[in-house]
Parts: C-alpha cells; structure tokens; sequence
C-alpha cells in the first residue's frame, strides 16, 4: 500500500540524492538528467521505498485524471529512463523492482531528511459524480455571491491544472520551446560491453543521418557532436556551442540480437525535459526502429516532412544483422580517421564483408564507394583502380536506393576529382543536399568545387552553411580546401590554424598551413608545418613535395633533391603521383621534366591535376610558359 507518511524533501541513496523541491537528482553532488514524470515517478517510489506502490497508485499522483496519455506507455518509458539513470537493471534490479501487472517497489536502502512543506489543500474536483460538501448552517448575507466568487475560482484552479497537461501533450507548451535545430549527444553503449562502443557510436550516426533528411531542422553533424562524449559540460553549455534549440541524448543496450535504444528531447538553453521513449527490437529490424525513433523526434517538435522524407523513412527493410554489424564497423573505423590508409582499408573489408552477407543491403555499397573513394584521395591505391571500385559500388548502391544522400555526394566526388566532370559533380552535390540538408559532407564538397570554380559567393555561403552543421574540425578542413582554391594565402593561414586548435594531430591543416605559409613569404615557418604534417601522415607524398618545395625556396637544394630521389625510388614500389614528383623539378628550375611529369599526371588521372593545378604555388614559375596554357587547355581549365 502507497505510504501516507508526509513526503521528506530530501531522499539519499548510495551516491544518490533526489532533491524533491528542487525536482534535482544528483550523484556525488553532480546534478543528472532526470527530469520531468520519471523524477515525480522516482519520488512516489523513494517515498514508499520497501513497500509496494501500484500502478493507479503512480498514476493517482504523478498522471491526474485529466492528463490524456497513453498511461501505460508512460509509466514504462518512466521507469526506463529510471534505470537508464540510475545504472539499474530490470533483471538484476538493486534500486526498483518490478511486480508484474501490479507495480514497482524501491529495494534499496533510503535515507530521508527533513519533512515537506505542508501540501496544499487538494483543488475541488469538478467532476459531476464526486459529491460537493454542502454548508449545514443556514446561508448568510450576501452566500449568493460568495457561492459564485468559489465557484469562478475553482475554474480556475481546474484551468491551471488541465491546460498545461493538454498543452505539454499537444505542442511542447507551443512557442515557449521552439525546436528548430537539433544535437544528436553520443548515445550512451549501455550493453555492459566496453567492445559494443562501435555500435552505440554507430547508431548515433545513423540516427543523424535520418533526422540530416528533414529540411526544417538544422542537425549538429557527427563529427561536432563527439567530441561530447563523456564530456561532463551542461546541456545549456552544448547547446550555446552548438547553437542549438533540441539535444537528443540516450542509450543503446544490445543483447545477442535484441537492440534497444533510450531516448529523450531536451530543450537544450534551459535543460527542460520534453520527450522520452524507448524503442526495442530484432537486430533484423534496426533499420525501421532507427526511422521510427527520426520519425518521431521529428512530429514531437513539429518539423515538416516531406513526401519524400516520409517515404524515404517509412521505407526502411530488415537487414541481416551480421551485415549490419560489419557496416557500423567500417562506419566506425572511416569516422575515427578517413585520412590515413590503415582504418579506410579496415574499413572497405567490413564494408565488403557487409555486402556479401547482404547483397541487398544498399547503405553497405555506399560505404565501400566512401572507402574507395578516399582511398584514392589520399593515394593508398591508384586513381584507375579507386575510380573503377567506387563507380562499380556507388552505382550498386543506388540501383538498390536512390535516395542515398550520402552515395550521390560520393558520386559528385568521383566526378569532380577523378573525371574532370564539373557540372556532373555539381549536380550530385545538388542532388544530395536536397535529399539530405542537413548532411555537412556535401556543403563541404559543394563548397570547395565552387571555390575551384573562381565562384567565390557560393563557396563563402557554403563555408557558413557548413560550419553551422558542423562547427569543428571537418568544417575548418573545408574553409582551408576552399581559401586554397582561391589562393587566400592570409585567410588560409587563419582557417588552418583554428582546425590546429580544434585538432592539433589532423595532418592535413598543418599542410595548409605549410601553403599559407609559403604564399605569404614565410618558408621557415612552411617548413615547420611540413615537417609536422609528415610526420602526422606517415609521410604523404603531398606533404613531402611541399617540404621539398619549401626547402628549394631557402636555398637548401641538397634536401629537396634527398625527397626527389625518395620518391622517385618509392614510385618504383607503388603508386606516386607524376604531379607531386613535377612539383619539385619546377622548383629545381628543370621545366622541361616538369611538364614531361604534368603531361603524364594529365594523362593517367585527374586526381591532382583537378585539384592543385589552378591554384598550387609550387609550380607558379611554369605559368608564364606557353606550356602550361596548353596544359590547362587539354584538362578543360580554362
């Protein structure tokens, strides 16, 4: 039975304590994110703790009988969010247990301190059939109007009670919490398995990349939301970060080939709880229950889909669960470092593992033509063979689903940076941000080709876009790709360093750094920076031309000469672009050789004559000749 002792304002267990004016649950003193009828469900329980407390117990007082809900779905997703909290289970329970078709019971031990203040009296009920105490004595002067001041006010009293219920359910309370830009938080790995991260990690990108589609919703990229992982900072501290209205933040718990994911809305500036639920199914289905989690995050803050969105959400199938495991594998290792060849390589074996377990499996294909793709970016394998391999899995994706919008930025790469094909390119990048708005990588894409396009506009209105979507490192490489592209030696300086600051190990910002440096004068301080993005890379072939060149430029020949015969010899065991090994003997002042090398690059791939060619400093001394006109010529540069 519910205890009808007066509640303690104050309940304490283990490391907790729940603050029940304050509606606060701490640990060790650091306030949690309980709030709203999981914290009123945690006081019924403390305040009985030991004693069995029913279900229309709980519903008595923390749902009143004019709260429209669906109450048993509510109590669930309460006590749910509960454990979540709390780190308690509901097979092996330390705090509550559950008493089925019955109710819950606290079982550990609870320290009360201090009496409430004395509740209010209850407000008068309206209801027809709850009786109204009716005055004995005879009624005195002026009853009448008396009568009717209590009965204006006991409307009243109802109103305050029933309107912000029906509010809370309807419309969040309306304009008082507009949600027009959302943070996914990394979600929690609750599996009790350090080894299932990838997977909690995984679903959070998929979650992003669903809610990416809704057009009215500006969403934080993966990339910007990690680095919260574990971080201890308040919500409202995020969301002034990110510049956001909504944090979405949760758990996902894996058991065999069950999933179940947790997850609650937050009007971030204020921490103000507004939704919870919890989702559990098949690993088979985790696709649909990813688009149902979207879908309804979406309605609760009244964003508008689209047919297209709608369609794209509702169509999600079952999955082989093995393949979709080996998918959020190679999500993982592409998302912790697509710049190096050893993770795009481990990477492109579970995407390939993905596919063979599920030939139908579409978003499997488009994360091989990814691998792929920077694989040949960044020169672990040929252009020939990066080309062939992402067209061959890009088109296999989208045969499968069109509505990627991820593959169709893939494609728009491959068409700028490996065919020269410009208003292809532009076009994909079109295509995957109408069908995904939200998804960073293409602005990006799509703002570097303008830069390359001498459209300066766009490019800089992109670089915004981007950096709302994705205020960190990614976005910085972005603003350093376009100004380079421009040849804004003085603005490249100032975007590289502040990705420095945001990653001071990403080695592509030291080497924009090492170019801005070397555009402005300032070759001792390229030479550094060089220096440093070889040694982050592992020794890119990009990196050490610039070192070469910078090198050359402070008269120290001997050393760019020592990486010349370096990589010559190294192109003897693999692939080196003709482009990087021309750069140094056009430093060398060996024209001829260089543009025999320029020939070449223009001939076997378009990878670096699309991207260096218009705007690299380290082969500004061959502009002037008659050659290198020819040269833009053939590559439909000018």
């Amino acid at each position: 039975m519910l205890a009808t002792a007066p509640a303690s304002r104050l309940f304490r267990f283990d490391n907790f304590e729940l603050d029940v004016r304050a509606g606060e649950l701490r640990k060790r003193g650091v306030k949690l994110r309980l709030q709203g009828q999981p914290i009123q469900v945690l006081a019924v329980l403390l305040n009985s703790a030991g004693e069995l407390v029913t279900r229309d117990e709980i519903r008595g007082q923390v749902w009143p009988a004019e709260t429209f809900v669906d109450f048993d779905h509510s109590l669930h997703n309460a006590i749910a969010r509960i454990r979540e909290t709390l780190g308690d289970s509901a097979e092996k329970p330390r705090y509550i247990e559950t008493l089925p078709r019955r109710g819950y019971r606290f079982i550990g031990s609870v320290e009360r301190i201090g009496p409430a203040e004395p509740a209010p009296d209850p407000p008068v009920s309206l209801d027809p059939k709850v009786e109204v105490p009716v005055p004995a004595k005879p009624v005195e002067k002026h009853s009448a109007l008396r009568f009717a001041l209590w009965v204006v006010l006991t409307v009243v009293a109802s109103l305050l009670v029933v309107v912000p219920t029906f509010l809370r359910r309807s419309s969040l309370l309306g304009s008082s919490t507009p949600v027009r830009s959302i943070a996914v938080l990394p979600l929690a790995n609750f599996s009790g398995d350090p080894a299932q991260e990838y997977f909690a990690d995984g679903m959070t990108d998929e979650l992003i990349t669903d809610l990416a589609k809704v057009s009215s919703l500006r969403v934080i990229s993966r990339t910007s939301v990690m680095r919260y992982k574990g971080a201890k900072k308040s919500l409202p501290e995020i969301a002034r970060e990110l510049n956001v209205d909504g944090i979405i933040e949760g758990s996902v718990t894996r058991s065999g080939r069950r999933v179940r994911i947790t997850a609650q809305l937050l009007y971030g500036p204020t921490d103000k709880h507004l939704w919870a639920d919890t989702y559990e199914r098949d690993l088979g289905d985790v696709l649909s229950m990813q688009s149902e989690v979207a879908q309804a995050i979406a309605q609760q803050v009244r964003a508008q889909l689209t047919p297209q969105v709608r369609t794209s959400l509702k169509a999600a199938r079952p999955v082989n669960p093995d393949a979709y495991d080996a998918y959020l594998r190679g999500r993982y290792y592409m998302e912790n470092d697509f710049t190096t060849a050893k993770p795009l390589l481990a990477a492109k074996d579970q995407f390939e593992e993905a596919a063979r377990k599920d030939p139908t499996f579409a978003l499997a294909y488009s994360g091989l033509a990814d691998a792929y793709l920077y694989l040949g970016l960044f020169r672990a394998i040929t252009p020939q063979e990066a080309e062939r391999a992402t067209e061959d899995a890009v088109q296999h994706a989208l045969a499968l689903d069109d509505n990627i919008g991820e593959a169709h930025d893939t494609l728009g790469a491959l068409n700028w940076h490996f065919r020269m094909n410009l208003d292809a390119a532009e076009r994909e990048f079109d295509k995957s941000i109408s069908l995904a708005p939200s998804y960073s990588c293409a602005h990006e894409d799509r703002a570097e080709l303008m830069a390359f396009q001498g459209r300066r506009d766009e490019a800089r209105a992109e670089i915004a876009t981007s950096r709302e979507l994705d205020p960190s490192v990614s976005s910085a490489i972005t603003e350093s790709g376009a100004d380079y592209q421009m040849r804004d030696f003085a603005g490249l300086i100032e975007a590289s360093r502040r990705g420095i600051a945001a990653n001071p190990n990403e080695w592509l910002e030291h080497y924009y750094l090492g170019i801005g440096y070397e555009g402005t004068g300032k070759r001792l301080e390229a030479i550094a920076e060089y220096q440093r993005a070889m040694e982050l890379s592992g020794g890119d072939d990009d990196a050490a031309a610039g070192l070469g060149y910078a090198y050359a430029a402070v008269g120290n020949k001997d050393e760019t000469r020592k990486i010349l015969s370096d990589l010559e010899k190294k192109s003897k065991r693999t692939y080196v672009s003709p482009y990087m090994i021309a750069t140094l003997h056009a430093e060398l002042n060996e024209k001829d050789r260089a543009f025999e090398l320029l020939d070449a690059a223009s001939r076997m791939e378009a990878l670096d004559i699309s991207w260096h060619l218009k705007s690299d400093p380290r082969i500004d001394n061959l502009r002037s000749d008659p050659r290198f006109e020819n040269l833009l010529r053939r590559a439909g540069l000018n």
